[in-house]
Order: structure tokens, then sequence, then C-alpha cells
């Protein structure tokens, strides 16, 4: 008898037309896997990817502040790819702007964007994972989650509730195969961090035992490292990866 061929495994990334998820997408791809992904609109990368990995790369245009859109979304990449192994919730929106003064449309839009959505789409991944038995849901949160910081806190609100979810799903998923955690940056390099002027760079800085900001790729290789069998033993966890601002 012939051995048993491995099946392909399937990451859904959300956001991953650029910033992190498109680093995340090039290294998945990279590793061999079939990842699906979901942005408002396709960009050169996207078509990039389509074009050298027509196979096993899946994009759609999905708004997450639709309802129901991205479960709209996992039903295709089931159709498409049969299984779903891996969910990165990457996704996320930063308005910055004083609680007090911040209209309700857009705290609105900052708790669907960056909770409601992500909670949709690990739902419906999660019940693709099940069939399977087994599953890895890795959600990308923020310091603002552990931290608090001014300007920021719908935003904060919305990522200590992802924390929290991931924390009791890894309870209730676990007997099923599946693990949830999640990964915590400080400040990096991204276009969230773009518009942070230079005396406030210094300042994170000097605030950061490391002396520095992260770096995307350190990000991706926390994510990846969950993602791995190397943490086939962790779930409910979430790793901190700031230079020790938060000590």
């Amino acid at each position: 008898m012939s051995p048993a061929v491995a099946q392909p495994r399937t990451a859904v990334v959300s956001g991953g037309s650029r910033g992190l998820g498109r680093k995340l997408v090039e290294r998945l791809l990279t590793d061999g896997w079939r990842v699906a992904t979901f942005s408002r609109d396709a960009n050169e990368f996207i078509e990039k990817q389509r074009e050298s990995h027509p196979d096993t790369f899946l994009w759609q245009s999905t708004d997450m502040l639709e309802p129901g859109a991205t479960r709209t979304f996992v039903e295709t990449v089931d159709a498409q790819f049969g299984r779903i192994d891996l969910l990165i919730n990457n996704a996320g929106v930063l308005h910055q702007g004083l609680f007090l003064t911040m209209a309700s449309a857009e705290v609105r839009e900052l708790l669907t964007a960056n909770l409601l959505a992500p909670v949709e789409l690990t739902q419906a991944c999660a019940r693709s994972m099940t069939r399977a038995g087994e599953g890895v849901v890795v959600t990308v949160s923020s310091i603002n989650a552990i931290r608090g910081y001014r300007g920021v806190a719908a935003y904060a609100a919305a990522k200590a509730g992802m924390e929290g979810l991931s924390r009791s799903l890894a309870r209730e998923l676990g007997p099923a195969g599946i693990r949830v955690c999640t990964v915590t940056p400080g400040f990096f390099d991204s276009e969230m961090t773009a518009g942070v002027t230079g005396q406030n760079r210094q300042r994170i800085q000097r605030r950061t035992p490391l002396g520095r900001l992260g770096t995307t790729e350190e990000v991706v290789e926390a994510v990846v490292f969950l993602a791995s069998p190397a943490a086939a033993f962790i779930t409910g966890q979430s790793l901190v990866i700031d230079g020790g601002i938060s000590c």
C-alpha cells in the first residue's frame, strides 16, 4: 500500500493586500501553504500573487464592515480548497481621536472592523476546522489591549475583546483539536505607525528597554511559530512582542 499523501495546508489571512498581512501571505506561500485572503480592493501585490500562484492563492473582494461578508468569504475558501487549517486575524482599522469627541459612527466602525467582523470570521473558520478535527487561530492584537494609551480607547477595547475571545475559545475548541492564540505587538514599523512623528518615535524608543521599534518580520516570525508544530502544546496564550515596553 502506498503511503498517504499529505494534503496541502490552507491558511486564511484577513487583510492580506498590504502591510503585515502582505508579509504573512508571502511567507506562507513560500512555506508551501495554500493562502486565501481578502481586502476591499485588489492591488499590484494581489495581482502578482494571482499570476504566480494560480493554484495556491485565492483573493476575494470583501468589506469587513458588511454583515455576513466574512462568512461568504469562508464559504468560497471551503469550496475552492476544501479545508481551513489556519486563520490569521490580521485585518484592522485604527483611527486615533479623543473618546469624548469621537463620532458615534467612527466608534462603531472601529468596533466592527476590529472586533465584530473578526469574531464572525473566526466562527466561520472554526466551524470548518472542526470538520477536519484540527486547526490553529492566531489573532494579531495590539499592545493597546494590555496598556492604556490616549486617543485609542475604542480600538483598545476591540483588541482587548479579541484577546478575551481567544482565551475562551482555547478552552472551548481545544477538545476539537483547535489551538487559539494571539500575538500582541508593540510599536513596529508599519502603515499604522507611519504617521508617528519623529519626536514621538524617539520617545517610544527611549521607553523601550531594547531601544528601538520592532520590525514586521519579527511579528511574522512569531505568528509562524504559533502556527507551527513547534507550538503544538501552546494554546490560550498571548505572545507579547514589544521590546519590553509593557514591562
